[in-house]
């Protein structure tokens, strides 16, 4: 998962598949404390109101690009008035007057944000771009005129320092330590003229992070491989060969094929292309993104985001920005996440190297007279998987059909674990003509949300795969979730099926994993709703629901021959799981490198001189020994969404992290019966539904009884040691 820009602008957080929100200071309130708008023409802004349609749900058969603006700026200006209101009180700060009248603040802010940060990586446009460029310095600017008002600061305080004696629950107590935790982050305790540095700041690196998704989707967009002749496409399947004609004809490129590039440094197509030329055009086109020499470059631009954290961490009082941000977090500090990184990586190099020998092996003995390099991997990667597991991507594509995977398969296992069950909404209003919309229902028939789901490619969409909200669930509030899934797969012509992979397969599992998380939320407070909960937690859940893509009753469900309706083989799902910890030593590879590049960069002081972004890389990959040329890291610097744009800077680890729990989870579920609704109502009741409203560790032990181990990781990487 991967937060919007709101997350990082408003939320001051990363991102379905995106990262995570960990605060925020700008939650809706109810509807009787909303502002009429002031003029007929206000009036017919669709932000301005509160939604008529089910859940508040948003009007997207209203709302029009030219609504942003007046929205946001009204929206700010009602927020100043509400919060000045809170802060000029003469009364003593009360849990009511202040915290919760916070919490009920900033209505149309929080609805035109919801959507607009959303359509800026799954529908954007020109217009929407430029509004992102105008609002985005207003928005850390509006931001920093609450977290630093000192008289808003002070009845935190005081409330903070009498919390215990406040007569709370349990959950208004840690709302209030959230509260006061996010002020002091965000500069609260700071003197005037060092809150005006803060501001200033804030104020630049909005801009260069609008800047850095701008530029990134375009160079994304210009660098798709286009080839004249379907013969170079040999190798990929009839669907994905006119999948590409398909984007030709959409870019205006008839009689030409065009793939476009996914946000990984290693793109689908590898797998199959048996031209080699056209292999190391498609990776090069990949792993050059943003290091191009044009005017999308973005080198200067990552150089100037890493070098305006560090002097923020400083003035914030922290050694560094992952120090800064780690603080927050379940690791809490970066020599944690390291160490465990780190100690990963004698094991994940052998093991990629030995991988690697194979495939050289493999290359010599069909003559091919070259060595092994990063476009060739995923290539012979197959050609070994098949020798050695006799499984073909091409002959499993057929048992994963979109529409089973996603009724039969990812609803199925939740409707088994949870009792849940959903239905198609055809007559709610969509952004898009390929996003679908569902009403989820509790076991006992009451609506529990409603999930939308926008699945396929395009070129207004960021690479990449996440989980969003357009309206959060909160107590307070009495709204419920409503939650949005988004992922990158190609779209067939019409009329064709949709043949996932079994990496598409298990990333329809991931994402709803983090809607489960932001479905199941049942808290009081906005602030600690859902998935606002630190980085290196909010990735657990999604993790965990992947288990289910392979789990036996799940997979004899879905995975159905899409022309016969015959149930995938008992000898190709063995083979599936024999294949399991194979490519793990590449797989662990790539991910570490992307990790510790992303730690590297904010682990630099204030003060670093950092000359060259690709040298910094370069040096970096050298100095933690994952420079293997054949494996490079899973995302580069220059095009690297999560840690620039996005709210996972310096968190980039939290997915292995969340993976240690993720596994020892799967392990609890095995040893206690497996897909059983009696495991499903305990993971809901003490996890998925708790938001922040408690310590992660504890909602673990809570749940396991126990803290996690790394063994159960460890034998699923196949990183345990031997002997």
């Amino acid at each position: 998962m991967r937060k919007t820009l709101l997350a990082a602008l408003i939320v001051s957080a990363l991102a379905a598949c995106s990262e995570p929100a960990t605060d925020t200071t700008m939650a809706p309130k109810d509807a009787a404390a909303t502002q009429a708008p002031a003029t007929p023409a206000a009036a017919a802004n669709p932000f301005l109101t509160q939604s008529t349609l089910p859940l508040q749900a948003p009007h997207f058969d209203q709302i029009k690009d030219e609504h942003y603006l007046p929205a946001f700026e009204e929206g700010m200006k009602q927020h100043r008035a509400e919060i000045e209101a809170i802060a000029a009180q003469t009364e003593p700060a009360t849990f009511a007057n202040t915290i919760e009248a916070m919490e009920r603040s900033g209505a149309v802010l929080y609805r035109v944000a919801k959507v607009f940060f959303n359509l800026t990586e799954s529908n954007t446009n020109e217009t929407i771009q430029k509004v992102q460029a105008e609002v985005a310095p207003k928005l850390a600017q509006h931001q920093d005129a609450i977290l630093l008002d000192g008289r808003l600061f002070a009845r935190i305080q005081a409330l903070y320092d009498t919390r215990d004696t406040l007569g709370l629950d349990a959950e208004s107590v840690r709302l209030i330590e959230r509260y006061h935790q996010n002020f002091v982050r965000g500069g609260a305790t700071l003197g005037e003229e060092q809150k005006a540095q803060l501001r200033g700041l804030n104020e630049k690196l909005s801009s260069l992070q609008t800047t850095f998704q701008e530029q990134l989707l375009k160079d994304t967009n210009a660098s798709a491989l286009i080839v004249d002749s379907a013969e170079e496409l040999d190798g990929l399947s009839p669907g994905d060969i006119a999948a590409a004609a398909e984007t030709a004809k959409e870019r205006g490129l008839e009689g030409k094929w065009v793939i476009a590039l996914q946000l990984p440094t290693g793109q689908p197509a590898l797998t199959n292309l048996k031209n080699r030329a056209v292999r190391e055009r498609l990776y090069k086109a990949s792993s050059m993104r943003g290091n191009q020499g044009n005017e999308n470059d973005t080198n200067q631009l990552i150089v100037e985001i890493a070098k305006l954290r560090a002097e923020r961490a400083a003035l914030l009082g922290a050694p560094n920005h992952a120090a800064y941000t780690l603080e927050s977090q379940m690791a809490q500090a970066p020599e944690k996440a390291m160490a465990m990184m780190t100690g990963l990586v004698p094991a994940a190099r052998a093991n990629a190297e030995a991988e690697a020998a194979k495939l050289q092996a493999m290359i010599d003995a069909e003559g091919g007279g070259f060595q092994l390099e990063p476009w060739d991997w995923a290539y012979y990667a197959e050609k070994v998987r098949k020798a050695e597991y006799d499984l073909d991507d091409a002959a499993v594509r057929p048992y994963f059909e979109l529409e089973r995977v996603l009724n039969d398969g990812v609803f199925y296992a939740a409707n088994q674990l949870f009792g849940i069950t959903v239905k198609e909404r055809k007559d709610l209003p969509v952004y898009h003509p390929d996003v679908r919309v569902f009403e989820v229902f509790n076991a006992d028939g009451s609506t529990l949300g409603l999930f939308y789901a926008d699945y396929y490619a395009r070129a207004a969409k960021r690479g990449g795969a996440w989980m969003d909200s357009f309206v959060d669930q909160a107590g307070l509030l009495g709204t419920k979730p409503v939650i949005v899934n988004v992922l990158n797969v190609p779209k067939p012509p019409a009329g064709e099926p949709t043949l996932l992979s079994f990496d598409d397969t298990n990333t329809l599992f991931h994402e709803f994993g983090h809607a489960l998380h932001g479905l199941f939320s049942n808290v009081r407070y906005p602030l600690l709703t859902g998935t606002n909960v630190p980085r290196d937690f909010v990735e657990f859940p999604s993790q965990w629901n992947e288990n289910w893509t392979l789990d036996p009753k799940v997979l004899r469900n879905y995975a159905k021959h899409y022309q016969t309706g015959e149930p995938i083989p008992e000898e190709l799902i063995a083979k599936i799981e024999a294949a399991g910890k194979f490519n793990q030593g590449f797989a662990t590879m790539e991910y570490l490198g992307a990790a510790l590049l992303d730690m590297e960069w904010h682990l630099q002081p204030a003060g670093a001189v950092i000359a060259d972004a690709q040298a910094f890389e370069r040096d970096t990959l050298a100095k933690y020994q994952v420079d293997f040329a054949p494996v490079p890291p899973r995302y580069r610097s220059s095009y690297f969404a999560h840690i620039w744009p996005g709210g996972y800077g310096a968190g980039y680890y939290s997915y292995l992290w969340s993976e240690v729990l993720d596994a020892d989870a799967n392990a609890w579920f095995q040893a206690n019966g497996g897909l059983k609704p009696e495991n499903g109502a305990r993971f809901r009741d003490l996890v998925l539904s708790r938001g922040d409203t408690k310590p992660q560790m504890q909602q673990y032990q809570d749940f396991a009884g126990r803290e996690p181990s790394i063994e159960p990781l460890l034998k699923r990487r196949g990183l345990e040691p031997k002997g």
